[in-house]
């Protein structure tokens, strides 16, 4: 409340969306908080928050909480007055006063309108309500309630169709996905996302997505809704239809201009503003998505932030020159886990403009860039977007280009990070979500924030969809030139409790925390926090064993079902085939499962193993059931399996039996959980056709013995491993092993590598702790190996009942494990 003795001018700001808050801040920024009483009305009963991160609340990557950028709080700490659930629906401009739906009158000395936009509905029959209402099964995709409609509408459908095929209705398939509902996206044009994408990087995504297990129908003209008392289906203008049993409304927006045009001001599509961001009323401004300039409306984050500034800059007199020039659309996108980048013109205009294009469809990989007078007029980039951010620049300032065109669509002659950065201009926006351009990211660093980590927390850069956060990495460690501060929180073992492993592991041994809760509990002040959650369960259960408090929601949705979650919300089901050796009745087995329960796919994994890849969430305990067969493990954070050649029953080469070796590995160690997922092999020869040497523990057969390999990697590392020792037999092979397992399980960070773990700690240091007992440890750790090994139970062959009566009650999405994922 505005105090009378306050001799501040009142500024009101109607709306709290993204321009709307984001002008405010621009305007503290400038010092307007001693220029202004301010005063802010939401129609939503929320602070303010990213729309852009709506579709992760919707598949469930984020909570609602995580994706506010200004909660109430805020508010209350900057002096201004917040009116939550408040619309202003009077403009009274002689009096220069608004009148609100809570029955108050509220005067002003300046007033910005930022409402934002609305959901355009197009016209098909059978929609609304006689009442104008939306029909029930009909949703639009705007806000977080919106999310949480459709949601929980989802949870009793099969099939939901998104009329829209634009980037917002592919964002809301993609939640939906995670819903348990088959998708379909129907659209009018005949490519999708026409806006930012050609045909042919149209049709590329057109695959991803369908790959994902979405439908999607082009060229289709919604005429009505099919249903009386519930929605069954769509009907199409060409006479087809399409059985349904909600819908989706995805097609556009519509700027939120009434409260202009109905109090007198300007408006034609928007509110009309010139270039101060100024209505017909000069006390009037109006930004984001409800201001027309120039002609054009803007629906992307970007031209926002640029307005706020504008519009900052002028009320608050610290650059009355302020003027805003319109926008060039450049856009960095992750649509569908695409990573998109999309500028300027997409299709040339005439003939003497160069177009550069790469295509590798396989691969789904698309550069495009149109080229006129020498400089960048727009293009597309998709799949891979490592040149974007220098074409980008390229773009925004009208660079000349090189007549060499390869360099601009690869690495071949690029210039280097240091000279870019050098010659990008303060203004080059690096973080589209946020807002931030390279200038604040920058003054952060000067300002002492001399880590990625304290700039993200500064500058709110890379915390939106993530799509910039290797950019922002790039820069500030430009600009700390060299002295980049190491951030504490790198050695924290989970993020929630700033503690080491080491000071950890001692205060939940000294403390008898045996429950995720009971570590907040104790060491958190009670607060909860769910990226650190899956590492305390792991840390715990390999402290207590069987003694440990399993609470469901510190696991990722792998671990509860026990089952590897796929793109499109079902479920990979990989049964254990000890040392790859099965049976014509395992194999039978196997056969009626895929087919009994519609696995989409039936492969053979490099583990040596079968993977049943497309089943249901619901149909898991009855597939398990049906196969008789322990789980695999390939969902978690544990020891895999261990792949194995024939040894010395076949193999003419073979020194040692690898196969029986290989089996009694994984008999023993199935189910281990550690730091991170575990794989093995056993070669029975040195010829090594097993690969032991690449993996996480391996052993190879030699004259009169075994050398064992630690510390192995064969993925997006390649690394051969270190050698632990040479043993004689089978046994001292699996002591060996275990050891370092439990060592390991100990001392490694929560999702460190074996590689990782073995170069920090040194494969001299671990002969001495692991062969020479130079700390004493040796017989306790084969102990504590010994312990967890008596303490496993199958998830599944033990409780297929217990599963289907309690753990499948809930929904899953896709992202639930998005803090690290365990494929």
């Amino acid at each position: 409340m505005v105090s009378a003795n306050d001799s501040r001018q009142k500024l009101i700001v109607i709306g709290n969306g993204m321009a709307g808050a984001r002008t405010v801040e621009e305007i503290l920024a400038r010092g307007g908080g001693e220029q202004f009483a301010i005063t802010v009305f939401s129609e939503e009963p929320y602070g303010n928050y990213n729309r852009i991160l709506l579709s992760n609340v919707l598949c469930g990557a984020q909570d609602p909480s995580q994706i506010f950028l200004n909660p109430p709080e805020w508010y209350e700490e900057q002096g201004i007055t917040l009116r939550l659930g408040v619309r202003a629906d009077v403009i009274a401009r002689p009096h220069k006063a608004i009148h609100c739906d809570d029955g108050n009158w509220y005067s002003y000395d300046k007033l910005i309108i930022a409402t934002g936009s609305r959901p355009t509905i197009p016209p098909i029959a059978a929609l609304r309500k006689p009442t104008g209402e939306l029909r029930p099964g009909i949703f639009v995709f705007r806000t977080l309630d919106d999310c949480r409609r459709i949601a929980e509408y989802a949870a009793n459908c099969r099939h939901a169709a998104v009329i829209g095929g634009g980037l917002l209705g592919l964002e809301a398939a993609r939640g939906l996905l995670t819903q348990k509902v088959e998708v379909s996206v129907i659209h009018l044009l005949d490519h999708l996302m026409e806006q930012q994408l050609d045909p042919v990087a149209g049709a590329l995504l057109k695959r991803t997505i369908e790959a994902m297990g979405i439908k999607v129908y082009l060229k289709k003209l919604t005429k009505a809704v099919l249903g009386d008392n519930r929605v069954t289906g769509l009907a199409f203008e060409d006479g087809s239809s399409l059985e349904c049993d909600m819908v989706v409304i995805a097609t556009g927006i519509t700027p939120n201009a009434e409260i202009g045009s109905r109090w007198g001001l300007t408006t034609e599509r928007g509110i009309v503003v010139d270039d101060q961001l100024r209505t017909s009323d000069p006390d009037i401004y109006a930004v984001g998505e409800c201001a027309q300039h120039r002609g054009r409306v803007y629906g992307l984050v970007a031209p926002l932030w640029e307005q706020a500034k504008v519009l900052a800059d002028h009320i608050t007199g610290s650059n009355p020159a302020a003027a805003y020039q319109g926008s060039k659309l450049a856009t960095k996108l992750k649509v569908m886990g695409v990573e998109l980048v999309s500028m300027g013109a997409i299709t040339p205009d005439g003939e003497h403009e160069d177009v550069v294009q790469f295509l590798e469809a396989r691969r789904g990989i698309y550069k495009k860039l149109i080229i006129r007078d020498g400089r960048l007029a727009g293009g597309i980039l998709m799949g891979d977007i490592g040149k974007g951010a220098y074409l980008m620049q390229a773009y925004d300032r009208g660079i000349r280009l090189p007549d060499e065109r390869l360099s601009l669509l690869f690495e071949t002659g690029a210039p280097s990070v240091q000279v870019t950065f050098e010659e990008m201009p303060d203004s080059v926006q690096i973080c589209n979500c946020n807002g931030v351009n390279k200038g604040a990211i920058v003054a952060s660093v000067a300002a002492g924030h001399r880590s990625l980590r304290a700039v993200m927390e500064n500058t709110r850069a890379g915390t939106g969809c993530g799509s910039c956060k290797g950019l922002v990495d790039e820069l500030v460690r430009w600009a700390c030139q060299g002295e980049i501060v190491d951030d504490p929180a790198l050695h924290y073992y989970v993020p929630g409790i700033p503690l080491t492993k080491p000071e950890l592991t001692k205060k939940i041994r000294e403390l008898g925390l045996k429950s995720v809760s009971a570590v907040f509990d104790a060491l958190a002040d009670g607060r909860d926090d769910a990226q650190s959650k899956p590492g305390l369960a792991s840390l715990l259960r390999t402290i207590w064993g069987a003694d440990y408090v399993d609470e469901r929601d510190a696991r990722f949705v792998n671990d509860r079902v026990h089952a590897n979650i796929q793109n499109d919300g079902t479920f990979s089901v990989v049964p254990r085939i000890y040392g790859g050796v099965t049976s014509p009745a395992e194999l039978r087995r196997i056969a009626d499962v895929a087919e009994r329960y519609h696995a989409r796919m039936v492969k053979i994994t490099g583990g040596q193993r079968i993977d049943l890849l497309g089943i249901r969430k619901a149909d898991l305990p009855a597939a398990w059931r049906d196969l008789g067969m322990p789980s695999g493990h390939a969902y978690t954070k544990a020891f895999r399996t261990c792949k194995t050649c024939v040894g010395t029953d076949f193999c003419r080469y073979g020194l040692g039996d690898s196969t029986k070796l290989g089996i009694a590995i994984e008999k023993r160690f199935q189910g281990i959980e550690a730091p991170h997922k575990m794989k093995l092999a056993v070669s029975g020869c040195p010829r090594n056709c097993a690969e032991a040497t690449v993996k996480d523990l391996g052993a190879v057969a030699v004259e009169n013995g075994w050398q064992v390999y630690i510390g192995g990697a064969a993925g997006s590392v390649v690394r051969a491993g270190d050698l632990l020792a040479t043993v004689k037999t089978h046994q001292e092979v699996i002591t060996l092993m275990g050891r370092f397992m439990q060592y390991y399980r100990e001392n490694a960070r929560y999702a460190e590598r074996t590689y990782r773990f073995v170069e920090r700690i040194g494969i001299e240091r671990l002969k001495a702790i692991l062969v020479e007992d130079c700390d004493g440890q040796i017989t306790r750790l084969d102990q504590e190996i010994e312990s967890a090994v008596a303490a496993y139970r199958d998830p599944w062959t033990e409780g297929c009942q217990a599963y289907e009566s309690t753990q499948f009650a809930e929904p899953v999405t896709v992202n639930e494990e998005a803090a690290g994922s365990s494929v």
